[in-house]
């Protein structure tokens, strides 16, 4: 039988694989396209000799080892390249009404329109799509940027795809980066298991995705240490073990995490009421409203800034800010001075007044800006997420973090070193010596509730990059602000804190095992029995509400 039967009588996917190696060596070896032969030349070959000839300006195009032949593919795959007829040029063709409009493919410039009958499609078949996806791959592999790369080889990692083991490997010995090289080690490991090596290079496999250790490697080491015998399934067994309890760890990690970033948001719904609650001893049900209110200010903030300042976009929060303390605070004195201070000593009436005013204020936002959510869009520098090993974390979570801590060391910093946080802390310890002493009493409860109000209305533009802005925003934290405070300590700020992260961790540690609402309750009941034992919570602070 002479070599040329021999060819033809070769599997035909195996004759594919060969051809497709061999144009993938020849890129990843850096060789050129034949001297006969230019980029050009090799794109108009695809309208040429069939098949066969697609086929083979495929492996030309790869071999060049230019970037810019992987949308070209993309577009061949898709069956938007088209050769025009008059002189056998090759273009993508977006079709728009009647005509097709001419995109050169190198270029990407329009290069005019088409009518119909003009231009012809280039004709596909499954074993051209084969060679194009191998194609993509190998070229996505050693493309510039190293985005683009990362993604090829954890894409290559999931699909576990023998006919890209030759590129990967040539990609491999060429990669600099050592994290996108660690990735194509880890996807060149799953190739290794999925194939007929050696026992040693399947150990080592075994090895490499026990270092990774995530979920997706657990996936493919559990089959192989399911079978139970030979030293492979025992280190297969082994890696899995070890990285189900490294799993369990970062899984712990990102419960406290989770916690931690509960805390900072309960924090900043309770800092302010535990002012108000600890200077003046006023149940402040409307404290929840003062919150919303700030995060209304922001997203008319944001509006105002979409329509006439667009390129600000990413300062709105920064500009929401003082306006969201100015106009909660501003309400907060009016509300002191129009209805608080003529009930001070009468903890029910006040309840129930304030009540009645949370439901003035959500009516009234209702009226202004309807029943529905508004949207409050992320700035560029809050959106998105990053990973530290296995814990993942969102920027906006982040940042309401370090703001919350930031906002609690200003706090502090005020009330300790200002002339106001002195008469504060002298009112509430001894409101009768403070009085005596010179300290205007009124004026510190007025100043005081606009405090605690503005900070709600900080904490409100914070919370509308994590929750929906509704009138009924502040209802879902004014009883999770009244437990952080009561547990805390009523108007110790240390104890505000303490008690927002703890009931914080506590909560999403409960949380997947009993379930949201069950944690709650649990949650509750432990503060109950908590109370029950120090009725001042964690830090006991004099104030006149302890006094009477």
């Amino acid at each position: 039988m002479s070599p040329k039967r021999s060819d033809m009588r070769m599997p035909y996917p195996r004759r594919i694989l060969g051809q497709l190696l061999l144009w993938i060596s020849l890129c990843l070896s850096g060789q050129a396209i034949a001297d006969a032969a230019s980029l050009d030349q090799a794109i108009r070959r695809l309208g040429q000799g069939g098949f066969d000839g697609t086929e083979k300006a495929i492996g030309e195009l790869l071999a060049s080892g230019d970037p810019r032949v992987v949308p070209i593919l993309e577009a061949l795959a898709a069956g938007s390249l088209q050769v025009r007829k008059a002189d056998g040029a090759i273009f993508i063709a977006r079709q728009e009404g009647g005509e097709a409009r001419l995109i050169d493919p190198l270029t990407g410039e329009v290069a005019g329109a088409a009518s119909p009958g003009t231009m012809e499609r280039v004709r596909m078949n499954n074993r051209l799509r084969r060679v194009i996806e191998a194609a993509r791959g190998a070229l996505t592999l050693r493309s510039p940027d190293p985005a683009i790369r990362r993604q090829a080889a954890d894409a290559l990692f999931r699909r576990a795809d023998p006919d890209a083991r030759v590129a990967l490997e040539a990609a491999l010995a060429a990669e600099k980066d050592p994290a996108i090289a660690r990735r194509m080690r880890e996807a060149l490991a799953v190739l290794t298991l999925a194939g007929a090596a050696e026992e040693a290079a399947r150990l080592e496999a075994v090895a490499v995705l026990a270092r990774r250790g995530d979920r997706e490697s657990l996936a493919i080491l559990a089959p192989l240490a399911a079978r139970g015998e030979g030293e492979l399934s025992r280190a297969a067994e082994a890696a899995r073990q070890a990285i189900e309890h490294e799993l369990r760890l970062w899984e712990i990690g990102q419960n406290v995490w989770y916690g931690v970033s509960l805390g900072s948001v309960l924090l900043l719904a309770a800092i302010g009421l535990a002012i108000t609650f600890g200077v003046m001893g006023v149940i402040n049900m409307a404290h929840g409203e003062m919150v919303m209110i700030g995060a209304y200010t922001t997203f008319v903030v944001q509006e105002v800034i979409r329509a006439h300042m667009p390129g600000l976009s990413d300062y709105s929060l920064a500009a929401a800010l003082p306006l969201a303390f100015a106009v909660s605070g501003l309400l907060g004195i009016a509300v002191e001075r129009g209805i608080i201070r003529y009930l001070y000593g009468r903890p029910l009436e006040t309840l129930l007044a304030t009540w009645g005013l949370s439901l003035v204020l959500q009516q009234a936002i209702r009226s202004a800006f309807g029943p529905t959510n508004k949207e409050v869009a992320n700035p560029s520098w809050m959106s998105g997420a990053f990973e530290v090993g296995h814990l993942a974390i969102t920027w906006n979570r982040l940042w309401i973090v370090l703001f919350a801590l930031s906002l609690f060391a200003l706090l502090m910093t005020l009330l300790r070193r200002s002339a106001f946080g002195l008469q504060m802390r002298a009112v509430t310890q001894n409101r009768a010596m403070a009085g005596s002493m010179g300290i205007r009493t009124p004026m510190v409860d007025a100043l005081t509730f606009g405090l605690g109000s503005g900070i709600a209305g900080i904490a409100g533009v914070a919370l509308s990059q994590i929750d929906n802005v509704s009138p009924n925003l502040g209802q879902g934290y004014i009883i999770d602000s009244f437990m952080v405070v009561v547990f805390g300590g009523v108007g110790n700020l240390w104890g505000t804190l303490v008690g927002a992260l703890t009931l914080g961790i506590v909560n999403k540690m409960v949380e997947p095992h009993a379930g949201a609402v069950l944690g709650k309750i649990m949650v509750l009941v432990f503060i109950i029995l908590f109370i029950q034992k120090r009725p001042r919570g964690l830090f006991a602070l004099k104030g006149r509400a302890f006094e009477t």
